[in-house]
Protein backbone atom coordinates (compact mmCIF):
# COMPACT_ATOMS: atom_id res chain seq x y z
CA UNK A 1 0.00 0.00 0.00
CA UNK A 2 1.17 3.38 -1.11
CA UNK A 3 1.86 5.83 1.89
CA UNK A 4 2.27 8.96 0.61
CA UNK A 5 -0.69 10.89 2.08
CA UNK A 6 0.53 9.92 5.89
CA UNK A 7 3.34 12.85 4.86
CA UNK A 8 3.15 16.15 2.87
CA UNK A 9 6.49 15.63 1.25
CA UNK A 10 9.02 13.27 0.09
CA UNK A 11 11.41 15.26 2.14
CA UNK A 12 9.47 16.07 4.87
CA UNK A 13 8.37 13.86 8.06
CA UNK A 14 5.17 16.38 9.53
CA UNK A 15 2.22 14.19 9.48
CA UNK A 16 -0.33 16.62 7.44
CA UNK A 17 -3.90 17.15 8.15
CA UNK A 18 -6.34 14.02 7.35
CA UNK A 19 -9.52 16.27 7.19
CA UNK A 20 -7.89 18.16 4.60
CA UNK A 21 -6.00 15.26 2.43
CA UNK A 22 -7.48 14.53 -0.24
CA UNK A 23 -6.99 10.78 -1.87
CA UNK A 24 -7.28 9.40 -5.53
CA UNK A 25 -9.57 6.42 -5.81
CA UNK A 26 -6.38 4.26 -6.03
CA UNK A 27 -5.47 5.23 -1.93
CA UNK A 28 -9.27 4.92 -1.21
CA UNK A 29 -9.56 1.05 -2.60
CA UNK A 30 -6.03 -0.05 -1.00
CA UNK A 31 -7.31 1.70 2.36
CA UNK A 32 -10.99 -0.17 2.33
CA UNK A 33 -10.13 -3.33 0.16
CA UNK A 34 -12.73 -2.97 -2.08
CA UNK A 35 -12.99 -2.14 -5.55
CA UNK A 36 -13.86 0.40 -7.63
CA UNK A 37 -17.17 -0.56 -9.07
CA UNK A 38 -17.99 -1.52 -5.73
CA UNK A 39 -16.91 2.07 -4.24
CA UNK A 40 -19.43 3.74 -6.23
CA UNK A 41 -21.78 1.34 -5.80
CA UNK A 42 -22.03 2.42 -2.26
CA UNK A 43 -21.41 5.94 -2.76
CA UNK A 44 -25.01 5.42 -4.48
CA UNK A 45 -26.41 3.71 -1.49
CA UNK A 46 -27.36 6.75 1.09
CA UNK A 47 -27.54 3.79 3.71
CA UNK A 48 -23.85 2.71 3.34
CA UNK A 49 -22.84 5.82 4.78
CA UNK A 50 -19.60 5.68 2.25
CA UNK A 51 -18.06 8.98 1.61
CA UNK A 52 -19.12 10.97 -1.11
CA UNK A 53 -16.58 12.70 -3.59
CA UNK A 54 -14.76 16.32 -3.72
CA UNK A 55 -14.69 17.19 -7.30
CA UNK A 56 -11.71 18.08 -8.28
CA UNK A 57 -12.65 20.81 -11.05
CA UNK A 58 -15.40 22.65 -12.56
CA UNK A 59 -16.08 19.52 -15.20
CA UNK A 60 -19.67 17.75 -15.33
CA UNK A 61 -18.09 15.33 -17.52
CA UNK A 62 -18.24 11.51 -16.98
CA UNK A 63 -14.54 11.12 -15.78
CA UNK A 64 -13.66 14.66 -14.10
CA UNK A 65 -11.30 13.94 -11.55
CA UNK A 66 -12.26 13.63 -7.90
CA UNK A 67 -10.87 12.22 -4.81
CA UNK A 68 -12.31 11.43 -1.28
CA UNK A 69 -11.27 12.89 2.12
CA UNK A 70 -8.91 10.83 4.22
CA UNK A 71 -10.19 11.42 7.62
CA UNK A 72 -14.21 10.46 5.81
CA UNK A 73 -12.31 7.14 4.62
CA UNK A 74 -10.86 6.32 7.48
CA UNK A 75 -14.35 7.33 9.79
CA UNK A 76 -16.21 5.07 7.42
CA UNK A 77 -13.25 1.96 7.68
CA UNK A 78 -13.39 2.48 11.87
CA UNK A 79 -17.09 2.37 11.47
CA UNK A 80 -16.68 -0.80 9.72
CA UNK A 81 -14.62 -2.41 11.79
CA UNK A 82 -16.88 -1.11 14.89
CA UNK A 83 -19.65 -2.89 13.28
CA UNK A 84 -18.33 -6.16 13.46
CA UNK A 85 -16.83 -5.73 16.89
CA UNK A 86 -20.83 -5.09 17.83
CA UNK A 87 -21.72 -8.24 15.95
CA UNK A 88 -18.97 -10.13 17.80
CA UNK A 89 -19.62 -8.96 21.37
Amino acid sequence: MKSSYLRSSANDSTPIDPSLTLIRIGEVMSIVGLARPTIYKLMNEPESGFPKTVKLTNSNARGAPVAWVLSEVQAWTRGRIEARDEVAA
